[in-house]
């Protein structure tokens, strides 16, 4: 492996409605609909802790990002001037992370529902973290 290169190994997987790019929000709270997270089962017990009006960062891999795009028009909107990408929320960027913040709304075993979730079916979930109110300093 190349020293400057670094792995991210999927945890779980997003299930949503959500089938295309095209039909996704832009953000979760602009109408996304409940999603579900299969965990891998090696990663459930990293759960504890974590229960139903919990709220959550997921960080995801947009597997459908294009990884060669530096401006966008912000918010798919081309009436708007282009941007760089690390100034927007846009998917498609050098590294595709994205970040979502829900709530969680049912845990079973290794599978956890939460909404609102923008991510479309299929994406991987790189990592999972609580949200900490402002004042936290953890």
């Amino acid at each position: 492996m190349n020293k400057d290169s670094y792995e991210i190994e999927p945890i779980g997987t997003i299930h949503s409605e959500l089938k295309t790019r095209q039909e996704a929000p832009n953000q979760g709270c602009e109408g996304a609909p409940e999603a579900w997270i299969d965990l891998n089962p090696e990663f459930a017990e990293g759960l504890e802790g974590i229960s139903a009006g919990c709220d959550l960062i997921l960080i995801t891999w947009l597997h459908r990002a294009r990884r060669d795009v530096l401006k966008v028009h912000p918010r798919r909107d081309p009436t708007r001037p282009l941007a760089g990408v690390f100034a927007t929320r846009s998917p498609d960027r050098p590294n595709p992370l994205g970040l979502h913040q829900v709530r969680v709304l049912e845990i079973n075993g290794a599978r956890i529902r939460v909404g609102p979730l923008e991510a479309i079916d299929g994406t991987p979930l790189v990592d999972i973290k609580p949200l900490l109110p402002r004042s936290a300093n953890a």
